[in-house]
């Protein structure tokens, strides 16, 4: 009975592997047609709104907006900010809540795709393996491509195409500065937040990300540098 158990728990664990690894190649070069989160939302009532764009259609200030806003050392990491990481953890270990940072690009990326809203630890472990998975297949600029075509930027409304057109009636390549601030700043909570009507907060923080903006680094190639457009200054 234990190694028939043993061989069924491998062979699940074997395919779940197989399939898992088959789903994040497939992605580096498909659109995902929908994903959890959105499927949860659509059952709750919230609507579906998103249309995919590549990256060469998405303003460069909305890539470095998001930069500036979530992960400001996405092209140098691996995947994961070890430093903030490890600062939440002792954060948290005093008893505080989790510091903003530690979950990067890649991070959200691979949560938002393939996995569950939650934070228990069997999906945080799933979380870190899609990470490695993506940075592994895809790249920095396939992840940031992915990502602002699937993040939550409003109840309904996915990624930044459908974002532009809702909030300022343009389309995502035509925003400014300061829309796509507006836009980065709302997403630690893009139900509650809005970026034409933003709260002392959300203008607090939009200001905050015009100013880190500038100062992204782009020790890699592109997102980090946009076709046409340069790197920005340091």
């Amino acid at each position: 009975m234990r190694k028939r158990i043993g061989r069924i728990a491998a062979g699940i664990l074997t395919g779940f592997l197989v399939a898992s690894f088959l789903l994040v190649v497939a992605y580096r070069y498909l659109p995902p047609p929908a994903t959890p989160l959105m499927l949860l939302r659509l059952a709750a009532g919230a609507g579906l709104h998103k249309s995919w764009q590549p990256l060469d259609r998405i303003s460069p200030n909305l890539v470095r907006a998001a930069m500036g806003g979530e992960d400001g050392k996405f092209c140098l990491h691996d995947g994961f900010d070890w430093g903030a990481v490890e600062a939440a953890w002792r954060h948290d270990a005093r008893g505080g809540r989790h510091l903003l940072g530690a979950s990067t690009i890649s991070m959200q990326t691979a949560k938002n795709v393939f996995l569950w809203p939650g934070r228990d630890w069997p999906r945080k472990a799933l979380e870190a393996y899609f990470t490695f998975l993506i940075e592994l297949a895809w790249g920095k600029r396939r992840i940031m491509e992915v990502y602002l075509n699937v993040v939550e930027l409003g109840p309904g409304i996915y990624g930044a195409e459908a974002a532009a057109r809702a909030y300022f009636h343009k389309s995502a390549a035509a925003l400014s500065v300061e829309e796509a601030a507006r836009l980065a700043a709302i997403l630690p909570d893009p139900r509650r937040w809005s970026p034409v009507r933003p709260n002392n907060y959300v203008i607090a923080r939009s200001a905050f990300i015009r100013a880190q903006m500038p100062n992204v680094p782009t020790a890699l190639p592109l997102p980090c540098g946009h076709p046409g457009k340069g790197p920005p200054r340091p």
